[in-house]
């Protein structure tokens, strides 16, 4: 048998029964296995006490209205966040810098009216989207081409301005059909003549006064070439014109006054 330590090692033993410490969990929120639950508990803003092992964070039916810079703490493993039924309105650029592999993102049952295309670049593993039922009448070009791993993009009750304003988002779903989900329920608002009307209905011919011809940099190029020597051309060919004239008008004035009858002083 092995000799006996002492109280060194009942210490051991009574520390390693010990169970382990909880990970952090806000006051307001309940945690377990890697998810925080936090909906429905009338927070304000984001809570930054969330342990780094968080992989679900659930904070709906709250009274979230803006998301500034850095909204979240660091959340390497962060895969799934839910945000509906707030008061969204605004969201920085810089709000979900740290969430690089969220995979879902529910913002629907809100306030937004923009997103710019550099809120969602660090989201570069985001493949499921949830946009409905928020105000949004139109999306900049960027928006959706800031998701490269996107799948499933939800965009239903929305007041979309079905206008030139709408094309970027009308090409975007034309070409990525498969990914958008309760297409039926993707309605135009505006204009009046449109409202109700399907925008995966849409056709090229509805947007054929919104065609652009796009310029190369040689095009550019040509035309800062041209347009100062029209206008030097312009000038020289003005000034000559203008010469002409008076040479012209000159030379009539004198062939009139040799010709002029002369009258006889006497017989």
């Amino acid at each position: 048998m092995g000799r006996w330590r002492g109280p060194s090692t009942v210490l051991a033993c009574l520390l390693l029964l010990r169970p382990l410490p909880s990970l952090a969990c806000p006051a307001a929120c309940r945690c377990s296995a890697g998810e925080a639950d936090c909906s429905k508990r009338a927070l304000r803003e984001v809570p930054q006490i969330l342990s780094d092992n968080t992989s679900t964070l659930w904070l709906g039916y709250n009274f979230i209205t803006m998301l500034g810079p850095h909204s979240f703490p660091p959340l390497p493993g962060l895969l799934l966040l839910s945000l509906p039924h707030n008061c969204l309105r605004l969201i920085h650029s810089q709000a979900l810098v740290g969430l690089g592999a969220l995979e879902e993102l529910d913002l629907s049952n809100n306030y937004l009216m923009v997103l710019t295309p550099e809120t969602f670049l660090p989201l570069t593993s985001l493949a499921t989207l949830n946009l409905g039922s928020n105000r949004l009448g139109e999306l900049e070009p960027g928006v959706l081409h800031a998701l490269p791993q996107l799948r499933a993009l939800l965009l239903q009750d929305n007041p979309w301005v079905c206008s030139c304003g709408i094309l970027p988002l009308w090409r975007w779903l034309s070409h990525n059909r498969e990914k958008v989900r309760e297409k039926s329920l993707l309605l135009c608002r505006v204009p009046e003549q449109l409202s109700k009307y399907p925008i995966m209905a849409l056709g090229n011919e509805s947007f054929r006064q919104c065609q652009k011809t796009s310029l190369s940099p040689q095009h550019y190029i040509t035309f800062l070439i041209i347009g100062p020597f029209s206008f030097m051309a312009s000038i020289f060919f003005c000034a000559v014109m203008g010469s002409m004239i008076v040479v012209y008008h000159n030379l009539r004035r004198e062939s009139h006054f040799w010709r002029r009858p002369r009258t006889c002083r006497g017989r």
